[in-house]
């Protein structure tokens, strides 16, 4: 097992009263930034979707039961800065901290064959997290302000219903400043400024570069919200426990970005207490997203543990990375909205048809062997005997976001699909002649800059994966002309 060392004897307590104030704290300010760049998007747990997969994966928080043996057949993993002790440590098991594709995250480290029970591969302790109940009277647990410390006046001052954020932020930030915090040794493996793709820190460049204006404009508000936050709130008279937390706005809005696209929403039950909080879990923080995830995350009430599961009947392979999803059922703009990054191949994303043609959608599906109903449609790969590999999310997007019609056992006239599938790849075609630049352009802009801004390298992946998605429909609609009319 992972090598204990106590460096604080942390006694957890709640905080539950709102009236109350926070005592003064002193510690030092800023964090240094990482040498290395980081995966940085968030994990949050969803049920994930089923996609282009034999068999759908199994759902989050569901009833399980866990192996007793926890470690039988996995060494536990055991890096350098695996082993920062506090009360109680982290544990992991068959998986190793390494740079993947998507940045830092957490892969394998021996084939695991598929079980009828979810398997465990981590515990993390409440200890070390960053938690913040999302509703009045704020608790955290563990209790990390002293009595009367003005950071809670601040927090006080959030409004209850839409700044969860800048909450977890100014938590974040307190915990940078408080001696012998675990998250000062944490705060090691976050990305610094430069190493994140959060649009909270775009310029006003890497915004027009999205070429999607009503993105970039919910950009604009929420880094002057951020910023209207920090100048109320760290004006020239606060004290120096408060000013030092972030002397500037860039810190504090990193903050931001961090507490966006790293916050884990969980129910959790402490005690006979159960609530809703906003999250920091580290390590559980390092898994990657995906939307045919292999993992989820699971809160083990009895010793305060948040547990990483590998799915029942998941077969991972050694090397393969560990991934859980961080948003289902949202399209491209809201992932890169709260995490910075988009997918060509998002299942949830969506094209505005706005005229009147529609396609048969059983006979669709048939040809792409979609199962399942809409919010469940899945790529049976059984039934396909050439083991189609041009089914992904994308197509199960369309299969979605398509108009159609169905009218039980009424079959399409080849004629009129025709007609249809022609006028819907047309209208597709007009949609990609509106953006300022083609797919293939964006691509080699892409591939000519060397080590771009973060954020600004996000902003043409974005546009990029829009055009993409749509081409995957007008090819889509190709195929099904093949296959179905002639």
């Amino acid at each position: 097992m992972a090598v204990c060392v106590p460096l604080n004897q942390l006694t957890p307590s709640l905080f539950s009263n709102s009236q109350c104030k926070f005592s003064t704290h002193h510690g030092y300010g800023y964090w240094a930034s990482p040498s290395y760049s980081f995966s940085y998007k968030n994990r949050k747990q969803i049920r994930p979707i089923r996609a282009s997969v034999d068999t759908p994966p199994f759902p989050l928080f569901q009833p399980y039961k866990v192996d007793e043996s926890i470690s039988d057949g996995f060494e536990p993993a055991d890096p350098d800065f695996y082993k920062i002790g506090y009360v109680r440590n982290v544990r992991a098991y068959g998986v190793e901290f390494k740079e993947g594709p998507d940045g830092f995250g957490v892969f394998a480290s021996k084939d695991v064959e598929p079980r009828r029970r979810a398997r465990l591969i981590m515990e993390i302790p409440l200890e070390l997290m960053l938690t913040i109940r999302q509703k009045l009277p704020w608790m955290f647990f563990p209790d990390v302000v002293p009595i009367g410390h003005p950071i809670f006046d601040i927090i006080n001052s959030t409004d209850p219903e839409t700044d969860w954020d800048l909450r977890l932020a100014c938590l974040l930030l307190y915990a940078f400043d408080r001696d012998d915090n675990f998250w000062q040794l944490y705060g090691d493996f976050l990305p610094s400024a430069d190493e994140c793709t959060s649009l909270l820190l775009a310029t006003e460049e890497d915004l027009m570069e999205l070429q999607d204006q009503n993105l970039a404009s919910t950009m604009r508000k929420q880094q002057q919200r951020a910023l209207e936050f920090w100048q109320k709130n760290w004006h020239s008279g606060v004290p120096l426990k408060i000013k030092r937390l972030a002397r500037d706005p860039e810190r504090f809005i990193w903050a931001v970005s961090i507490a966006q696209s790293r916050c884990i929403n969980m129910q959790v039950r402490i005690g006979a207490l159960v609530q809703d909080s906003n999250m920091l879990i580290p390590y559980a923080d390092m898994l990657n997203h995906s939307f045919q995830p292999n993992c989820f995350f699971h809160w083990r009430f009895k010793d305060r543990m948040l547990e990483v599961m590998i799915n029942a009947g998941q077969r991972v392979r050694k090397g393969e990375e560990m991934t859980v999803n961080y948003m289902n059922g949202q399209m491209n703009n809201m992932l890169m909205q709260r995490y910075g990054f988009s997918s060509p191949v998002n299942p949830w994303d969506v094209i505005q048809f706005s005229g009147n043609s529609r396609i048969h959608l059983d006979s669709f599906l048939s040809v792409f062997n979609l199962s399942g109903l809409p919010g469940e449609y899945y790529h049976n790969s059984q039934l396909s005997s050439d083991g189609d590999s041009f089914v992904d999310g994308a197509v199960i997007a369309a299969a979605r976001t398509l108009p159609t019609w169905s009218d039980g056992d009424v079959p399409a006239v080849p004629s009129m699909e025709r007609k249809a599938v022609k006028e819907l790849q047309e209208e597709c075609r007009q949609m990609l002649a509106q953006f300022p630049t083609t797919s293939k352009q964006d691509q080699k802009k892409l591939d000519s800059m060397q080590e771009p801004r973060r954020t600004l390298e996000a902003a043409i992946k974005y546009r990029l994966h829009r055009k993409l998605f749509v081409e995957k429909v007008i090819k889509a609609l190709d195929i099904y002309q093949d296959r179905i009319l002639f």
